[in-house]
């Protein structure tokens, strides 16, 4: 790597699901705490950090609990991808030559039930919400009805998503759900938003995760074995996209986020879609699997189902997808899940992810999706 390219430094997690009695920013404040251990540095030797949460507060205020140095702390938040945009503003700040190190945060605590946006907040006009279109269960609903009668995918790859989640998250001391469920118990879960049910989708949960990044030829200085950024990407929507909160349905399709994102992230790595040894995509439901797996390039559209039966997206299989369980079993903290992807991707390239550990893994791919239509892709290597 020349010395623009960045590393990840330390990684850390404070574990999903509830956590009654601690706020966000507690388990923030822990997770920064394990990524610098786990470099072997001090707050006080960060350049700058950067913090995005979505409901948790504001994560400069961190500063108060970490110490008073008078890092610069920029706060970011775009959607389920703020931890995405978090990275992205991190790693520019090291590539730009700025600075060496920091510290990049994502954190959420949410309250029970649906998440329950307000149409203003995402400029649309109240009568989006009054016809129950801010209720993103029906968007994935509707979303993923359409993409099956397309490309001929059943209600079983739906819940063959889920199971493979549990089953991961299972192996995850870091995720909220770790009782396996079989596919029938899955399909027989309450109906949500046809052809979802209950258990095919991620529930609100709290947790954190923090990185500390640095300059790439400074990565060997830790007692890690070195994990390289090879490229981090954002693309908003463009016209004749279908993406959450964008109130139109297009007859002529233009590309979605999720594929200029990926797209780009593949061009700056000078990695494609046959290249990684694992991937992590977004899943807030299983059609969301399904569907950011082809337009990442990483299958076929239509293809998702034989690769299931094949078992090639399984722990152990040819392109194992979402090993620490992703969203459906860890739960999403917004402003977290993104980083959580990056630091199940470190974690398997050290070779360090226990009974999940993906056998000789060297390169990873992680892919976030957030409202209203912003991916962020990343390529990680040893």
């Amino acid at each position: 790597m020349s010395e623009r390219g960045v590393a990840v430094a330390g990684i850390g997690i404070h574990p999903f699901g509830r956590h009654e009695g601690q706020s966000g920013l507690d388990l923030a404040v822990t997770a920064a705490r394990v990524a610098l251990a786990d470099a072997g540095l001090r707050w006080g030797e960060m350049d700058f950090a950067v913090g995005g949460s979505d409901a948790a507060g504001k994560p400069d205020t961190m500063v108060a609990r970490l110490g008073l140095t008078g890092v610069p702390f920029t706060n970011v938040i775009n959607g389920c991808a703020t931890g995405g945009a978090a990275l992205r503003t991190a790693r520019d700040a090291i590539m730009s030559g700025a600075h060496d190190i920091g510290l990049v945060v994502g954190f959420d605590k949410h309250p029970r039930g649906a998440f329950d946006p307000r149409p203003q907040d995402w400029g649309l006009g109240a009568w989006y919400g009054d016809l129950g279109l801010m209720l993103t269960t029906q968007y994935f609903g509707v979303k993923i009805q359409r993409y099956m009668h397309e490309h001929g995918l059943s209600a079983t790859s739906l819940a063959r998503v889920a199971a493979k989640a549990f089953r991961n998250g299972e192996r995850n001391p870091a995720a909220w759900r770790r009782k396996p469920l079989t596919e029938a118990e899955i399909l027989a879960s309450p109906l949500v938003a046809d052809p979802l049910t209950q258990y095919m989708f991620c529930s609100p949960s709290a947790g954190a995760v923090a990185l500390v990044l640095c300059r790439a030829d400074l990565a060997t200085r830790f007692g890690a074995p070195p994990v390289y950024l090879r490229a981090v990407s954002m693309r908003s929507r463009r016209f004749g996209s279908f993406e959450v909160f964008s109130p139109s349905l297009p007859t002529d399709r233009g590309p979605s986020p999720t594929q200029e994102a990926s797209r780009a992230a593949y061009e700056e790595s000078g990695l494609g879609p046959g290249d990684f040894d694992l991937v992590q995509v977004q899943d807030t439901e299983s059609g969301a699997e399904l569907m950011h797996l082809a337009e990442c390039g990483l299958c076929e559209h239509g293809e998702q189902e034989q690769l299931m039966e094949t078992g090639a997206t399984e722990i152990g299989g040819r392109l194992p997808v979402n090993t620490d369980g992703g969203c459906i079993a860890s739960g999403e903290p917004i402003g977290a899940s993104g980083l959580r992807q990056v630091y199940e991707t470190v974690l398997q390239l050290r070779g360090r992810a226990g009974e999940r550990q993906v056998t000789g893994a060297r390169t990873g791919f992680t892919h976030v999706y957030g409202a209203p239509g912003i991916s962020a892709c990343a390529v990680l290597s040893r």
